[in-house]
């Protein structure tokens, strides 16, 4: 029988990972990003939901070809060797920490809705949003079953609202009579598919949480895929019918001037006790979607250090199997940005950071790809990712592909040091 504690995580837990990893900030603010593409936006969710499923079923198949390995990470290094398998983690290790930042400070802005003083400043969102990501710290650190059945729940309850927006979206569709199409949308460009495919995909990424956590899944070989599948799709259907829905069932002005647009189309067809309703789920929704990142930021560099691929003191391990050295370093990185963040230019910051973390975390899917070529499965899929990757490349623009490209190559060095102490074994427990 598999050790619960050290792999805690069943099917349920694992999908959960996926749909939380996927569905947190993103959904309930890309409405009014995505308003002015009007039709182009529904290519857009098609091609990149398409894309994700395409990677979803690489990571899959990857992870499934070697199960013995702990994880993504260590295919990747076992199969196109260490130096790929480094520098894979360490971009998608890159694109948590970047990440995390923008999720706490989107959380304590809809908290403000209720409490507006912890969003009165800049300075009071960056700090209240550091106090979010120091909680969640200590619970991952205290132990990876407590976070996982707090991921079971939020993630839960995060479907609440979005299921309001479906029941809306239905209702405006079969009893309303058109009522979804009723304001003017602007017609599909083709010329600009492919920068809404960009932002839409940026929402979507975050697929890869079971694949990357396979050493805490039981029976991996089979609860992977599927919990990677299923999220998958699950997440797709609800950005294309949520985001969909509130972009045509509101004035496009209107969607595109709100800083809580699920929350305003909700509130708009059932009043403002389902407005202040719906911030409160979004609040939820990003608090789980954070504790997703929070989590990673320790499995990523402990599945490097198992794999002998880093030195073993940057994963020592406390009582409870957590590395705990990466993660509060990485959730002290995020806090220490949205600090300088707070006063500085807050919010071309905040572009810059999504960007950077869209193409962080963009190489391990092509690792990915270039793995189950080499391993030759899901070929065809790998291939036609491969070249989805390299287009949301071109699509983030020379300046943050570089900098993702040298921010990941910060692992050489620590790859280095590794091999010339010969590091072959686990990490020590602290």
């Amino acid at each position: 029988m598999e050790d619960t504690e050290k792999r805690p995580f069943g099917f349920w837990t694992a999908t959960a990972l996926v749909v939380g990893g996927v569905i947190g900030a993103g959904i309930f603010v890309l409405p009014s990003q995505l308003a002015a593409y009007g039709w182009t936006a529904v290519g857009a969710w098609l091609l990149g939901g398409f894309g994700a499923i395409l990677l979803a079923m690489v990571l899959s198949a990857v992870a499934e070809a070697k199960p013995e390995e702990p994880g993504l990470i260590a295919v990747i290094g076992e199969t196109l060797g260490p130096v790929a398998g480094v520098l894979a983690g360490f971009g998608a290790w890159v694109s948590y920490w970047c990440a995390n930042a923008y999720i706490a400070l989107t959380s304590v802005r809809y908290a403000g809705t209720f409490w507006p003083d912890l969003a009165a400043t800049p300075q009071r969102q960056a700090i209240s949003a550091s106090v979010l990501i120091a909680a969640l710290t200590l619970l991952n650190l205290s132990g990876l079953k407590s976070s996982g059945r707090f991921q079971v729940v939020t993630t839960a309850l995060k479907l609440v609202p979005l299921l309001a927006v479906v029941a809306i979206v239905a209702a405006m569709l079969f009893a309303g009579g058109g009522e979804l199409t009723r304001y003017e949308q602007p017609t599909f460009d083709g010329s600009r598919l492919f920068d809404a495919s960009s932002l839409a995909f940026a929402a979507i990424m975050g697929f890869e949480s079971a694949a990357l956590a396979a050493q805490r899944v039981r029976n991996p070989k089979r609860n992977v895929p599927r919990a990677t599948i299923i999220g998958v799709v699950l997440s797709c259907l609800l950005y294309l019918v949520v985001c969909t829905g509130v972009t045509f069932g509101m004035p496009g002005d209107v969607v595109a001037a709100s800083n809580a647009p699920v929350a305003d189309f909700v509130g708009a067809q059932w009043g403002g006790w389902a407005k202040l309703a719906v911030a409160a789920f979004a609040v939820i929704s990003t608090v789980g979607c954070l504790n997703v990142w929070v989590l990673m930021q320790g499995e990523v560099p402990l599945a490097l250090v198992r794999s002998g691929q880093l030195p073993g003191w940057l994963a020592v391990t406390n009582k409870h199997d957590v590395a705990w050295q990466p993660l509060a370093f990485a959730s002290t990185l995020s806090c220490v940005l949205m600090l300088v963040a707070s006063w500085g230019n807050g919010a071309g910051l905040m572009d810059f950071m999504i960007r950077l973390t869209s193409d962080s975390g963009i190489w391990i899917y092509a690792f990915a790809c270039i793995t189950a070529l080499v391993l030759k499965v899901r070929r065809i899929a790998a291939g036609l990712g491969l070249l989805f990757a390299a287009g949301l490349f071109y699509g983030g623009g020379r300046d943050i592909f570089l900098l993702s490209l040298a921010l990941m190559a910060m692992a050489l060095p620590l790859y280095w040091l590794a091999r010339r102490s010969g590091v072959r074994t686990a990490a020590a427990s602290g």
